[in-house]
């Protein structure tokens, strides 16, 4: 009996016991579930998400990203990361209600035999749902209180979320190292996959960084990264989601690792700049950062390569001609030389060129010291261009000798060669010994290109200067730089609109306006100082010809020549004065290459965009720039019906044949004109050359008839851009037009000779390209002008004659109908 009063009172005290730890338990999630966070939210939480940017062929060309996280929905993560992943860090996660008990006493008593054998690092038991009620709802701080909060999150959150939804919030929210947040971008920058794509080793690498990204790191912490990613492969045989067999194979591979991945895929940051611009304009800052938008973007992967290439070849071209301005830095070369480099400054951007040290030099070579240790050889004939800079675009005396341009010490660009320069066109060139370099150097002047489709307005390429790394000032788009002669088509086309016709003859002789009481008389004058007498109004374009511009714009009036330039979008609110018809204005690259393009299109309006598509991160399109509504291309299958013809919205500029007789013009510029050096291209190609006072500011744009290309060349701070070394100013073409000729060389290589699209209605008659006459049999230079009916020609006539005889009596517009200054700006 007294055993058994004992017994009774032992278990008396056990159940006595027992109710203080229930009661206690209770108290605690009584005490500790206070105030919690309303775990809820995370049934429609949605991660910040990168937004990515591709290009037209779908190449990723940006991401913008607080936190560079790709989201995948739990239906399309493989089943091997998944379990790589539940192998890792949770393995009775499909089981257990949030706590993993089991794993819990585990922990506690090995850590209490931890702290009896003096310290070391204690084991924890937080299963994948307290580890998401942690990253989501808690901080990391480290205590009992935290860790009761956790636990008694993960139970209640287990009993409103699926274990489907806490391991998508887990795998998307995840830090996995190498700025990597969520297993998608973790997958990309380790291995440069798809999640699809992962080996087992991979998956299993990936969920061992779960424990701590930066203890195995795959090159620092290489052997501590294999040991962890082979515990996971273990424990995922163990489990039963993969066979031993595959366990020992996926053990025995190496980790290889890709090195970080530029998302770059093309070279186009100032074209991705301004698409990121217009996306916080539209959709906020916020939302572009952290939104998971997908957006599709107008850029054509290949035009921008070749725009980026040529603009900076043109503009080394341009530099090449006016001098060296000196080494990058100089070092000193008694001691450890190749630290001494390492270190130097040297400009951003340059590859394929690198930095060399000048060792030594003598009359014929110089040696050089590069900084991977390496030694090579600089000839003198790859220097002999590096002529001293000089003011004002001047160069100094020829190079005779390596001295006369480098010292021992000097720090210098070069970039490998493989064969001279042929002395002689035709020459086969000889081959240099290994280790040759030729001397570089990053220019001054700077400069931008654009390319887009003329009928659409959807900017297919961008480069806005010679290296974003160096400026990200964008000379496409931020750029506001007088067009010079480059404006003139404008003011044809608003001839042609009132009456005028190509063969119109206009008079090429001495202007003089009165400015107005104290003010200098304004004399524009051509670019040759010479006078030319009637000429057809076709010949002032094609040869650029400042005074039948200006008579031309004044007898239409510049009320109507700045409406014409307005609704091309060149420029708003253009001074109502003469000299603004030779340029003297203000307009960006992009907005002159636009109008442009709706010359070639035949007069319809189209609006310069970046941005095709942009969709969230669900696949709902929140933006369209084409909005036409179409309900035939739909359609999902073609079955033999017609073609659909999408509506065509385009507002009607100008008569389609008034457009079409300025291309006319435009090509001529190319045949005959200042921008004759193109015709060799043997495509129809047109466009205009402009130049302004003193040569600050060089243009060259045209088009084929579907692709239209802007090129401007200055310096950013406007200083004349010189003389030509063989004599002559530096000109839009001779800067700019070489940029354009070689961008379109490339980018219709390969494309057929389509002619200019003649309008409906137009009259294509044989006439003087010198007299704007009929020609007649013994007419030697014979052109097809074309003419709106009833404007053409007579077999007597020479049409209308422009002389502007009152131009001396002329009254000034307010401010001055010239500008003011007395100058003319748009020379050539």
């Amino acid at each position: 009996m007294r055993l058994i009063r004992v017994l009774l009172g032992l278990l008396g005290l056990g159940v006595f016991v027992g109710l203080l730890g229930v009661a206690a338990v209770a108290y605690g999630f009584w005490h500790y579930g206070q105030g919690l966070p309303e775990y809820k939210q995370l049934i429609d939480y949605e991660p910040p998400t990168a937004t990515r940017v591709h290009a037209g062929d779908g190449r990723l060309i940006a991401e913008y990203a607080t936190e560079n996280r790709v989201f995948v929905p739990i239906t399309s993560i493989p089943k091997p990361v998944v379990q790589a992943f539940v192998s890792a860090e949770d393995q009775n996660f499909f089981t257990h209600p949030g706590v993993d008990f089991v794993a819990l006493a585990r922990a506690v008593v090995t850590n209490i035999k931890i702290k009896m054998r003096g310290g070391g690092r204690p084991v924890g038991a937080s299963t994948i749902t307290q580890q998401v009620a942690k990253n989501f709802l808690l901080s990391n701080e480290v205590s009992i209180e935290r860790k009761a909060k956790e636990a008694i999150l993960a139970m209640r959150m287990e009993r409103v979320l699926s274990k489907e939804r806490i391991l998508e919030l887990y795998l998307n929210e995840i830090y996995l190292g190498y700025g990597s947040y969520g297993v998608a971008a973790a997958a990309l920058n380790y291995f440069d996959k798809s999640l699809d794509d992962l080996t087992i080793e991979e998956a299993a690498y990936l969920a061992g960084l779960a424990k701590g990204p930066r203890n195995y790191h795959p090159v620092r912490h290489y052997d501590d990264a294999i040991v962890r990613r082979n515990y996971v492969i273990g424990r995922m045989a163990k489990d039963g989601f993969i066979t031993e067999e595959a366990a020992q194979v996926a053990m025995a591979a190496p980790l290889t690792v890709v090195p970080p991945r530029d998302v770059l895929s093309v070279e186009a940051r100032y074209f991705v700049e301004e698409v990121r611009r217009e996306l916080v304009d539209q959709f906020g800052i916020d939302r572009v950062n952290e939104g998971g938008l997908s957006v599709r973007s107008t850029l054509d992967s290949e035009l921008q390569e070749i725009a980026r290439d040529v603009l900076r070849d043109g503009l080394i071209a341009y530099d090449r001609r006016h001098g060296y301005r000196g080494p990058v830095a100089t070092i000193d070369i008694e001691g450890d030389w190749k630290t001494a480099l390492t270190g130097a400054k040297v400009p951003p951007d340059i590859e394929p060129w690198q930095a060399a040290v000048v060792l030594s030099l003598d009359s014929k070579e110089v040696r050089l010291g590069l900084a991977d240790g390496t030694e090579g050889g600089l000839p003198l004939g790859e220097m002999r261009w590096a002529r001293e800079a000089l003011d004002d675009q001047a160069r100094g005396a020829a190079v005779k000798k390596p001295a006369d341009v480098v010292s021992p010490g000097d720090v210098i660009l070069v970039e490998a060669v493989l064969f001279k320069e042929p002395e002689k066109s035709g020459d086969n060139p000889e081959p240099y010994p290994p280790g040759t370099y030729a001397l570089r150097q990053v220019p001054a002047v700077n400069g931008g290109i654009v390319a887009l489709d003329p009928h659409t307005g959807r900017v297919l390429a961008m480069q806005g200067g010679w290296s974003y790394d160096d400026s990200e000032f964008n000379r496409a788009t931020q750029a506001t730089r007088q067009p010079g002669s480059a404006i003139k088509p404008f003011v044809y086309l608003t001839a042609l609109e009132n009456g005028f016709t190509p063969a119109t003859m206009i008079l090429d002789a001495p202007f003089v306006l009165d400015q107005g009481p104290g003010k200098k008389k304004w004399k524009p004058a051509n670019f040759s100082r010479k006078f030319y007498g009637p000429s057809p109004m076709r010949v002032g374009i094609e040869r650029s010809r400042n005074l039948m511009t200006v008579r031309l714009a004044q007898a239409v009036g510049m009320d109507a020549v700045v409406q014409t330039v307005a609704d091309f979008g060149i420029m708003q609110d253009m001074p109502k004065q003469l000299s603004m018809s030779l340029g003297a204005g203000e307009t960006r690259l992009l907005n002159i290459t636009a109008a442009y393009a709706m010359l070639v299109n035949g007069g319809k309006k189209v609006t310069p965009t970046l941005i095709d598509r942009v969709q969230d991160r669900d696949g709902k399109t929140v933006f369209r720039h084409d909005n036409r509504e179409c309900p035939d291309c739909r359609s999902v299958e073609w079955t033999g019906q017609a073609v659909p013809v999408p509506p065509d919205d385009r507002a009607q500029l100008v008569d389609p044949i008034s457009a079409y007789q300025v291309t006319s013009m435009l090509e001529g510029v190319v045949q005959r004109g200042t921008g004759r050096r193109i015709r060799e291209l043997g495509k129809p190609l047109a466009g205009k050359t402009g130049t302004t006072n003193d040569s600050r500011d060089t243009w060259f744009v045209g088009f084929a008839p579907d692709l239209t290309v802007g090129v401007f060349v200055g310096f950013d701070n406007p200083i004349p851009l010189g003389k030509q070394p063989w004599g002559g100013q530096e000109t839009g073409s001779s800067v700019a037009a070489p940029i354009f000729k070689a961008f379109m060389a490339e980018a219709l290589k390969d494309k057929p000779a389509i002619p200019f699209r003649t309008p409906p209605g137009a009259l294509l008659v044989r006439i003087d390209a010198e007299t704007g006459q009929l020609a007649g049999p013994g007419t030697k230079n014979v052109i097809m002008e074309a003419f709106k009916p009833g404007t053409e020609p007579s077999t007597s006539g020479t049409g209308t004659f422009i002389d502007g005889s009152d131009a001396d009596d002329a009254i000034p517009a307010a401010g001055g109908a010239a500008g003011g200054s007395g100058s003319a700006t748009g020379l050539y």
